[in-house]
């Protein structure tokens, strides 16, 4: 999904002479997205089981999403820079193997406490790898040819979107080798391999350059002002929402304050910025922003819950749960093809495709209060498949919207950002969302299946909310999505 956004953000460098092996490059580079792609849907789907496996609260579950992804937040403001200073290639190799070695951690893991040490590390490693993809693709295929790669890349990332929780299923039912859920996370091993062995022999060997230096300092604050925002969010539920929870919210904005002031005058001596925020300056990147926290919010708690909803309220199996949220997955492939009306309708395609959503999420909302507990994985096939529709349709041409009216010189850094923004959004999600179908799962005076209906309502109807804000925020944006130059 990323990969097809930053397409669009991204400058291709001059006309070259085709690199040699360019394509086993590439398909080195695609399985390094797929160990992302599928950490994330992957994960989702054996969660229920984990826990019945290495115990853990049901907080410990929001942790194991939420850490990897608000690593990976932070991390991406490093990880660019990373590639530039010391080259892509070698960062790509680099992360790929920190990712699997990671993923070896995930399936070894015996309590929650290291499992979610195992994805904090994959996080980090992810945060060096995938950044590096998009630049090798560039090089790979300089010019027109790199219309041949994207051609390529996009299918794939939809086909992994559609694949992954029904991989999960089938991997957790198939009990390989007696690993049960662990080979969610062992798939990585031949999938890094490839990427590794693919890497040596085709990618490109840039040095790199090191002018400008690395903002540890920067990142350090970053990191530290997301993680007082999230942690907060997802415990607050389980401690009783004390005052030190609100204290810590209250730092995160102290802290993220911090970051900027740090950044200005990073930029002051001339030195490299993590974020360059002359950027922020302008309100339609600005109203982009708030558009992709809305956005991904939504998204994300949304089909959290509903997963979280079938396994541990309705008893789902991991494969029942996967087939009856299969249509969501083919309506997200099915509306990437959208995409394609991005260049005539601007960012009408976004508020046509926020539209389709919520009249999906509607639908999911009818099914709920109609059927109630009873309801099979067939009732829920036909406004999955509209919200699909319609998530997919956003997905392909949001930021090259937002880049719009970025100066050419700033479309770097403010790319770098949109990405962590989203993985910060995404970790929001299920922060917050999680813990509003936590509290009423959890509530007394009602049974497991009821309180997680009532959860995924609650849910459903926030979702919509800021999907009907995300309509409003989005005449903020720029009318026509970047130029590829």
């Amino acid at each position: 999904m990323t990969a097809t956004l930053e397409a669009q953000v991204t400058t291709p460098v001059s006309a070259a002479a085709p690199a040699r092996g360019r394509w086993l490059g590439l398909f080195a580079i695609l399985t390094a997205m797929l160990m992302n792609l599928l950490d994330s849907s992957i994960v989702n789907v054996a969660l229920p089981v984990i826990q019945k496996d290495i115990g853990g609260s049901y907080a410990s579950l929001q942790w194991i999403v939420a850490s990897y992804t608000l690593v990976m937040a932070a991390g991406l403001l490093i990880g660019g820079r990373l590639g530039d200073m010391f080259g892509r290639r070698r960062m790509l190799l680099v992360g790929a193997a920190g990712f699997v070695l990671a993923s070896v951690a995930c399936a070894m893991a015996f309590s929650p406490e290291t499992m979610i040490a195992a994805r904090v590390a994959q996080g980090v490693f992810a945060a060096v790898m995938i950044p590096q993809g998009f630049g090798l693709i560039r090089d790979l295929f300089p010019g027109p040819d790199q219309a041949k790669a994207w051609g390529v890349v996009g299918p794939v990332i939809g086909l992994a979107s559609i694949l992954g929780p029904i991989v999960a299923g089938l991997f957790i039912k198939a009990d390989l080798f007696g690993t049960g859920w662990r080979m969610v996370f062992l798939i990585n091993l031949p999938l890094g391999l490839v990427t590794v062995l693919g890497g040596l022999k085709a990618l490109p060997n840039g040095k790199g350059d090191r002018t400008g230096g690395l903002d540890v300092v920067g990142g350090i604050l970053a990191a530290a002002g997301m993680a007082l925002l999230v942690y907060p969010l997802v415990q607050g539920r389980e401690q009783g929402w004390p005052a030190w929870i609100f204290a810590l919210l209250g730092a995160s904005v102290v802290v993220l304050g911090v970051f900027v002031i740090q950044q200005l005058r990073r930029a002051g001596q001339g030195k490299t910025p993590l974020v360059r925020l002359s950027v922020f300056a302008r309100r339609s990147y600005t109203s982009g922003v708030v558009f992709v926290v809305a956005f991904f919010i939504a998204i994300i708690g949304f089909t959290l819950a509903l997963g979280f909803m079938l396994q541990l309220g309705l008893g789902y199996s991991p494969i029942g749960a996967s087939v009856a949220m299969s249509s969501l997955a083919i309506g997200a492939f099915l509306g990437s093809a959208g995409g394609a009306m991005a260049p005539g309708l601007g960012r009408k395609i976004l508020h046509l495709g926020l539209t389709i959503m919520i009249a999906g999420m509607a639908g999911v909302y009818l099914v709920f209060r109609s059927v109630g507990v009873d309801l099979g994985g067939w009732h829920l096939a036909a406004p999955l498949l509209v919200f699909g529709i319609g998530m997919g349709m956003i997905f392909v041409p949001l930021f090259g919207i937002i880049m719009g009216e970025v100066a050419d010189d700033e479309v770097g850094s403010a790319s770098a950002s949109l990405e962590s923004i989203q993985q910060l959004a995404a970790a929001l999600g299920v922060a917050v969302l999680g813990t509003v179908f936590f509290d009423h799962f959890t509530a007394a005076g009602g049974d497991a299946p009821h309180n997680a209906l009532g959860g995924a309502e609650q849910v459903t109807l926030i979702a919509a909310g800021l999907a009907v804000a995300a309509v409003a925020i989005g005449f903020f944006l720029p009318k026509k999505a970047r130029e590829m130059h």
